[in-house]
């Protein structure tokens, strides 16, 4: 049985997609990206479930490739945020392949990191 790249990549990036990747011991940071792969014009989602905690202050996600980065950030008011989701949507961006990285801030620094992968592909038709 054959696997193309595509289709190898496609796998890739599912599975990927799948488990969070939270650190400090647990999963106060859980993200989804949809679609892990979509041709331009792009719309990426990105849900973001933040567990609740006085310690939580920001929550920043950016979306980066070599020719370009985004970076959409929103306060958060600690254990009492009335929303754990929050939702992003990077518009338009061009093709290649994506870090979407979601960090969440408390007042010592950095919390929790999550990184998730998205691939944009060239129009049909384009070079």
């Amino acid at each position: 049985m054959r696997i193309t790249c595509h289709a190898a990549l496609f796998i890739g990036f599912s599975a990927f997609g799948l488990w969070p990747a939270a650190l400090n011991g647990g999963e106060i940071l859980h993200m989804e990206v949809t679609p892990a792969i979509q041709r331009e014009p792009a719309i990426v989602t990105v849900r973001v479930n933040v567990e609740a905690s006085p310690d939580n202050r920001t929550l920043q996600v950016t979306a980066k490739s070599p020719n370009m980065s985004r970076t959409n950030q929103v306060p958060i008011d600690g254990a009492n945020d009335p929303t754990p989701l929050k939702v992003f949507e990077f518009r338009n961006l061009p093709p290649g392949l994506y870090e979407i990285t979601g960090v969440l801030l408390g007042p010592q620094g950095s919390r929790a990191t999550v990184v998730r992968l998205a691939k944009i592909e060239p129009a049909t038709g384009s070079r």
